[in-house]
């Protein structure tokens, strides 16, 4: 890992005290940018740190917590003790950013919310991330992606009518609210170079997906379609038939509404030459689904590839992860980075989803073990040593690389 750092962030500091996915997320990826993320932990280490997604506890850093927190130092304050509190006002005076999803009310509570470190730092960017805003009825609601998901109407849009929606298979809301969260640093620090200003931007995660879905729900509140799933796995209740993914001989393939004769015509389909795509492709989803899966599943994916090839069907193979991370445009585009861990040995992960000529994003560091940089943070902010160790002793931070349990 090189250390040094050219990113288009370089020079920006970023005080991250989120937990779980959202918040972390956005942090990563200012990070990558060449931020310098300072991770604001328990002394015990961050909820995530104990929670490792899918039984991957890794060596000393589980692998949920070193994916979402590359490009960090961390510096671990109890935040509840007065001079932890002391601690953490002391780095918000050469903080640019201070990024947080607590509860709302808990930053009050604590001493860290946008009145209280604006008043120390007038130009800092505040970026206050929650599940449902900072205020009104469901504020006390859990902010989980799952339930969010279901809230936000999507489930309800594909699979079979009058069976159970199934969720999207990624942790979407969290993944959206981050990258809201990311847009929102990035705008308000342009306002910033232009006026001087900082500000408050609050992001929640309910708002995210919402807007996310800005064309589905815009055919609902605008065009009044109705959602009305088909009894047929359709992937999509605001696109015609055939759309879906659809069982072959040996695996799947993914159909997206080809023009029905046409493609008629490539699977052996007769019935389907004198019907129109616009017409037919709303009001007989199910029978073009079930006859579209009697013609597919006789032949091979790779078959039906072959056939749809140069044809201007759009068709393509329902990808595993395995499928997925050997792909040969994956590798032309050097979708995953690899690097060296001090603690986990070498590590894949997906990289960054942009490119710069000027100011590449780079890796210069992996996730920091808890407390690993507190003496570094702190003494580049004017803590001397016996300072630092006194802080140390009473408890208001630790100095420690603590690890979590696996």
């Amino acid at each position: 890992m090189t250390k040094e750092n050219r990113g288009v962030l370089s020079g920006y500091r970023v005080l991250d005290c989120s937990i779980a996915m959202a918040g972390p997320f956005a942090a990563q990826r200012l990070g990558d940018l060449g931020a310098d993320v300072i991770k604001v932990e328990p002394t015990t280490g961050e909820w995530q740190r104990h929670a490792s997604a899918g039984g991957a506890a890794g060596n000393r850093i589980n692998v949920s917590f070193l994916s979402l927190n590359r490009n960090k130092r961390s510096i671990a304050i109890d935040l509840k003790s007065p001079d932890g509190k002391d601690v953490l006002r002391k780095l918000v005076e050469t903080a640019d950013v201070f990024l947080q999803n607590y509860r709302p009310g808990v930053a009050g509570r604590l001493g860290v919310d946008y009145e209280t470190l604006s008043a120390i730092n007038p130009s800092l960017v505040y970026v206050s991330i929650s599940g449902y805003g900072e205020d009104g009825p469901y504020t006390n609601r859990p902010g989980q992606d799952l339930l969010l998901q279901a809230m936000s109407g999507a489930m309800r849009s594909s699979g079979r009518e009058g069976e159970p929606p199934v969720a999207a298979g990624q942790y979407l809301v969290d993944a959206v609210t981050a990258s809201t969260a990311f847009e929102g640093v990035l705008a308000a620090l342009l306002h910033r170079e232009r006026t001087g200003e900082g500000q408050l931007v609050t992001v929640n995660m309910l708002d995210s997906i919402t807007a996310l879905q800005m064309q589905e729900l815009s055919v609902f509140t605008v065009g009044h379609v109705p959602q009305q799933r088909s009894a047929e796995p359709h992937a999509h209740v605001y696109i015609r038939a055939p759309y879906g993914t659809f069982r072959t001989r040996d695996s799947f393939i993914a159909i997206a509404f080809p023009p029905l004769p046409e493609f008629g015509k490539l699977i052996g389909e007769d019935s389907f030459l004198t019907m129109s795509s616009e017409e037919h492709g709303w009001t007989h989803r199910d029978e073009l689904y079930r006859k579209t899966q009697d013609r597919l599943e006789t032949e091979t994916t790779a078959h039906w590839m072959e056939v749809f090839d140069g044809t201007g069907i759009w068709a393509g193979p329902v990808y595993g992860y395995e499928d997925l991370v050997n792909d040969p445009q994956i590798a032309h585009n050097g979708t995953f980075v690899e690097y060296d861990h001090p603690t986990e040995g070498r590590v894949k992960t997906p990289g960054f989803p942009y490119k710069f000529s000027v100011t590449p994003p780079q890796i210069y560091r992996g996730a920091p073990l808890t407390g690993e940089h507190t003496r570094e943070v702190l003494a580049e902010s004017g803590f001397d040593d016996d300072a630092i160790d006194a802080l140390a002793a009473s408890g208001a931070v630790s100095t420690e690389q603590r690890t979590a349990a696996k």
